[in-house]
């Protein structure tokens, strides 16, 4: 009878449901409507960037870990289809396979793979692509969206972001210029009710993060303006979908407020101060290096402990 005791390990003694399988299908299952708008929007261009992007990333991460299993845990199709939802609707073919090769190799491999690495793997992939190659990532390489004209013809414009124009509605619906899941709010937003549903996501880092844009923007030409910048450009996939990454964001609820507020105004001072029309990569990312010390900081007290008294 002994022998079938129960073996008791140390503490926490946590159980859950879910499986990084199981949640990264509930974040592939959340970006359908935003890959469906895109598509919808500018044609087979933005499906080829799509199926090519999360390919890649697949075949790269099976072959580094030499399995079989080519969908594998789910994360790499993730990081692929993020990706490329932050690129141009039709950027060189060669240009997405590194974008995704970079963000499983450097984003996530070297650092011992999923949940080991610092900082997202698809913005650094995007963050790669803009600095090496910025004339492909950036200027006028944006298509018209042609709403349900899957083959029609397109022609290229500025972004909202590079012209400072466009009306709010046409932002929310995805009526304009920009990469492929940065055009429709209403995409986004209706992927992330599902990962609200399913508990992946709160509303600290998002909220925080569209709450700081809202603000700066206020002070840019009132509500419309403020607005304008949360409607426009990556706010709102960046606020949902990529500073919400588990791994690389603070896990205790001070320091997702904290976190959230910092990407919202480091994306802002780039916007309004720096070289670059956008700022959501670079906040992320620099925001990713602090969780850490983010965490350190805001380690809630133990039950019970008191001050120690130096008297």
């Amino acid at each position: 009878m002994m022998s079938k005791k129960f073996v008791v390990s140390s503490s926490p003694h946590l159980r859950s449901p879910d499986s990084i399988r199981s949640i990264m299908i509930d974040v592939l299952i959340a970006l359908f409507p935003v890959v469906l708008m895109s598509v919808l929007l500018f044609g087979y261009r933005a499906l080829i960037t799509i199926i090519l992007s999360a390919l890649a990333a697949m075949a790269t991460e099976a072959l580094a870990l030499r399995r079989g299993n080519f969908f594998g845990d789910g994360s790499a199709a993730v990081t692929g289809l993020l990706l490329a939802l932050t690129l141009p609707v039709a950027p060189p073919w060669w240009l997405v396979i590194i974008g995704a090769v970079s963000a499983i190799v450097v984003g996530k491999l070297v650092y011992g793979g999923t949940g080991c690495n610092i900082f997202n793997p698809a913005l650094v992939g995007r963050a790669i692509l803009v600095i090496s190659w910025g004339s492909h990532m950036a200027g006028d390489v944006w298509l018209c969206p042609e709403p349900y004209a899957f083959t029609a013809d397109l022609v290229t414009s500025a972004t909202p972001l590079a012209t400072g124009q466009a009306p709010l509605l046409d932002l929310f619906l995805g009526t304009v210029p920009g990469a492929l899941g940065e055009t429709s709010a209403l995409a986004i937003l209706i992927g992330a009710f599902w990962l609200f549903y399913k508990g992946h996501i709160c509303w600290r880092i998002p909220g925080s993060f569209i709450g700081v844009v809202f603000l700066l923007g206020l002070t840019q030409g009132g509500i419309t303006a403020g607005l304008w910048h949360v409607l426009a450009g990556g706010v709102m996939l960046g606020a949902f979908f990529m500073a919400t990454d588990m791994v690389t964001s603070p896990y205790t609820p001070a320091g997702k407020v904290i976190y959230g507020a910092g990407c919202g105004l480091i994306t802002m001072v780039i916007r309004l101060f720096g070289n670059y029309p956008e700022g959501v990569t670079f906040a992320i990312l620099l925001m990713n290096a602090l969780t850490p010390l983010i965490d350190n900081y805001t380690v809630p007290k133990k039950f019970g402990e008191v001050k120690r008294n130096h008297a």
